[in-house]
């Protein structure tokens, strides 16, 4: 398989993707992260948070679906990287929160691996995710 076609400077097709109080509960389920601040509007608010927040690393999973799913096959993702600069914060609603995810083309190897800049802003049209950057490659 082969990635797409890019030159550095390129920006990749974005892409929204919803949060909703349902999915932190199927996430903490499946991670077994059960910390109340990700479904309990109490303690988020008690330990000083804004509400409930989404889990830091399934906002980086989003991120990296993004990813694979411009690379055509998350096999070619080789390596993803980020900081977690703000949380994402769920309302007790139907629509819940919205994940912003873009990226650009950071560098083109001569091999092919494609270095993306990659971008993920919150409801709140802030940045959620700092220095996330992942490699792709094709598959040889």
């Amino acid at each position: 398989m082969s990635l797409p076609e890019v030159a550095v400077g390129d920006e990749i097709p974005g892409r929204t993707v919803p949060v909703t109080r349902a999915d932190l509960v199927r996430y903490a389920g499946a991670s077994g992260d059960l910390n109340p601040i990700h479904w309990n509007e109490r303690t988020a608010v008690d330990v000083g948070l804004p509400g409930v927040i989404a889990h830091g690393m399934l906002t980086m999973a989003l991120a990296a679906q993004f990813v694979a799913d411009w690379a055509g096959d998350p096999a070619a993702v080789r390596s993803f990287s980020t900081r977690f600069t703000r949380p994402v914060v769920v309302p007790d609603d139907d629509e819940g929160a919205s994940v912003e995810f873009g990226a650009t083309v950071k560098a083109v190897d001569d091999d092919g691996t494609v270095t993306l800049a990659v971008t993920a802003t919150g409801p709140d049209g802030k940045g959620v995710l700092g220095k996330a950057l992942a490699r792709c490659a094709p598959r040889t």
